[in-house]
C-alpha cells in the first residue's frame, strides 16, 4: 500500500509494507557469505497495554523501545511516522489503553548466513528442509523475511506453510513444515502425546562417556537473560525447584580425543535443553559460547566456528560449497536511503554481530506413528 507520512516525504512516493506483503526473491542481497534483506518500509502495528496508558506517545516509545534516541520519536512523531488510530498526533499526546499505534520505519533485518534452504523431501501436505544455521524458523524479533518460512516462499512459492517444530537459531538440521492447517494439528497432537522421537547430534568438548547417558535434571529458563540453567537439588526439600522437568538420553558416537560427536535424543522439550544437559555433563558444545564452562579459546572461536564448516554433500548436493549462494549478483544494486533511518547507510541493523556463525548442533531425525524423516549429518560431524 502507498502512503505519504509529513512533509519530508511529499516529494517521494513510499510503499509501506505489512506482514500481508509476501517475501520475493529480489529481497535479497548476497554478500561476503551472508544472506541480507534489502531495507524496506514497513508498518508496525500495536495496541496500547494498559501499563502504557497515560504516557504521553514519545516517551511510550523512548522508555519500551529504548533502540532509538529520544530524538528520534519527537521527530517521528511530528513527521507522521508515528501515529495514533490512524491520525498524526502532537508529541504530548496521551495515549489511552487499546489504541492502535502504527510506527511506519525503514526496516533493516539482520543478516543471515547464505546457505539455501535446501528442500529434503516434497510431499502433498509435507515439506522437510535443511535449516541452515543462523536463520530463524518463522518471523519474530528482528526477522521477518529472513527466515526459513520467508525463504521458501521467495524463493520456492511455497506458501503457506505451518512449522511443525522449530529450532533455534543457532541450530541446523531437519525440519518439517506442514502444507495445510489439519496436518499441521495432526503433527501436533502426535507431539503432545509424546509419540514423536527426536535426534540430533553435537560436537562436544573432551571425550564423552561410553554407553548411554541419561541426564534427568529440570531446566530454568531466564527469559530476561536469554539462557537457561540446570537445577540440581531435591524438588521435596525446603526451596522448592523453578525449573521444569526435562530429560536427554546422549550416546557417544566418536572421539578424537580432543573433541567427541554425540548422539542426543531429547524426551521432553524445553528452551536450550541439550545445550543445558550437555553443559551439566561437562561436555558442552565445543562452540557454544553462551554454555561453555570456560573461556573458549581464539583458536575454537576462529579456527573452528561453525561458520567455517560446510555441510556433507555426499547425499544432498544443493547443500555443498558451489551451492552456498555466496554470490554478489545483485549486491551492487543500491536501495533507499532514509532520511530518518537511525540504521542507513549500512546494509545490517546497528549492534549485529557480523561474525556470528552457527552452533555445532543438527537435528538429523524425526520419527512418529508410521513415519520417518531425516536430514544428512553436517561435515563437522565427522571426526578422528
Amino acid at each position: 500500500m502507498k502512503r505519504k507520512r509529513g512533509a519530508e516525504e511529499h516529494s517521494m512516493e513510499i510503499v509501506w509494507q505489512t506482514p500481508a506483503n509476501p517475501p520475493e526473491k529480489r529481497d535479497y542481497i548476497f554478500r561476503d557469505g551472508r544472506r541480507h534483506v534489502r531495507p524496506y518500509y514497513f508498518e508496525f502495528i500495536s495496541h496500547v497495554k494498559n501499563r502504557w496508558a497515560g504516557k504521553t506517545i514519545v516517551d511510550l516509545f523512548a522508555e519500551e523501545f529504548k533502540g532509538r534516541p529520544y530524538d528520534y520519536y519527537v521527530s517521528a512523531v511530528k513527521c507522521g511516522r508515528i501515529q495514533v488510530d490512524g491520525e498524526m498526533v502532537p508529541v504530548s499526546y496521551i495515549v489511552k489503553s487499546s489504541q492502535k499505534i502504527s510506527h511506519f520505519l525503514h526496516r533493516h533485518e539482520p543478516p543471515a548466513m547464505a546457505w539455501e534452504v535446501s528442500v529434503l523431501q516434497k510431499e502433498l501436505d509435507v515439506l522437510t528442509v535443511c535449516k541452515p544455521p543462523s536463520v530463524p524458523v518463522h518471523p519474530c524479533g528482528q526477522y521477518r523475511k529472513n527466515t526459513v518460512v520467508g525463504i521458501l516462499q521467495a524463493e520456492y512459492g511455497l506458501a503457506p506453510l505451518f512449522p511443525v517444530h522449530r529450532l533455534d537459531r543457532l541450530v541446523s538440521g531437519l525440519l518439517i513444515l506442514a502444507r495445510n492447517a489439519s496436518k499441521a494439528d495432526l503433527f501436533r497432537q502426535q507431539i503432545e502425546a509424546g509419540k514423536v522421537q527426536k535426534e540430533y547430534v553435537a560436537k562436544v568438548i573432551g571425550v564423552f562417556p561410553e554407553g548411554e547417558q541419561v541426564v534427568d535434571v529440570n531446566i530454568n529458563y531466564d527469559a530476561r537473560a536469554g539462557r537457561s540453567t540446570a537445577e540440581v537439588g531435591d524438588s521435596f526439600g525446603d526451596t522448592p525447584l523453578k525449573g521444569k522437568a526435562a530429560c536427554t538420553k546422549f550416546t557417544r558416537i566418536s572421539t578424537n580425543g580432543t573433541h567427541s560427536i554425540v548422539l542426543c535424543k531429547p524426551i521432553t522439550g524445553r528452551t536450550h535443553q541439550i545445550r543445558v544437559h550437555l553443559q551439566y555433563t561437562g561436555h558442552p558444545i565445543a562452540n557454544d559460547l553462551l554454555y561453555l564452562s570456560e573461556p573458549v579459546s581464539e583458536r575454537a572461536t576462529q579456527g573452528m566456528s561453525a561458520d567455517r564448516s560446510s555441510y556433507s554433500g555426499h547425499s544432498l548436493t544443493s547443500i555443498t560449497h558451489e551451492n552456498c549462494l555466496d554470490r554478489d549478483d545483485n549486491s551492487s544494486e543500491e536501495f533507499s536511503i532514509d532520511p530518518m533511518c537511525t540504521n542507513c547507510p549500512n546494509l545490517a541493523p546497528k549492534g549485529y554481530d557480523v561474525h556470528e556463525g552457527g552452533l555445532w548442533l543438527h537435528c538429523v531425525r524425526y520419527s512418529g506413528p508410521g513415519w520417518v524423516y531425516e536430514c544428512p549429518y553436517p561435515d563437522w560431524a565427522s571426526i578422528v
